[in-house]
């Protein structure tokens, strides 16, 4: 079982320590060495190295999630969706087309989704005040709260 030090870790999408966290997984996974460096085609060192990085090159985090089987991609996801400004199209603005493929930015993984609760219930953060920070919608809000059985009715109407 994981110790609270590294779920604080896995849980802080403001700072990435992407080496860290990979690190974790290998521990939990408890994958040698030996196979990473051979599906990787790295050295011991460098595989050391990694777990140092603050970052890594995309491809190599692609084959991290492969072999550990775990989206390390989704960390930054939820880390814009936290810390991103949200975008306000102006309804006069033109709304360029992409040919990128584009995603729906409300995805809210159950851990993001405890953790905004865990903010209303420990009262570091109102109702209203996850709404505005965070963007979401009331009615979302609302269902999470009575879906994980969290009082609605402490706070004046929004």
């Amino acid at each position: 079982m994981a110790n609270s030090d590294s779920t604080d870790k896995i849980l802080n999408f403001k700072n990435i320590h992407i080496g860290g966290l990979i690190k974790q997984r290998v521990l939990e996974c408890e994958i040698e060495d030996q196979r990473i460096c051979n599906f990787l085609k790295c050295s011991d060192t460098e595989l050391l190295q990694m777990y140092e990085q603050e970052s890594l090159d995309s491809e190599i985090l692609l084959r991290w999630s492969k072999i550990l089987s775990y989206d390390f991609f989704r960390i930054y996801s939820q880390h814009l969706i936290f810390y991103s400004p949200p975008t306000k199209v102006l309804q006069n603005q033109n709304v360029k087309k992409t040919a990128l493929p584009t995603f729906r930015k409300n995805i809210y993984t159950q851990e993001v989704i405890d953790f905004i609760l865990e903010q209303i219930e420990s009262k570091e953060m109102t109702k209203s005040e996850v709404i505005e920070r965070y963007n979401i919608p009331k009615t979302t809000l609302y269902k999470w709260m009575y879906k994980n059985k969290i009082n609605t009715t402490d706070e004046t109407k929004l």
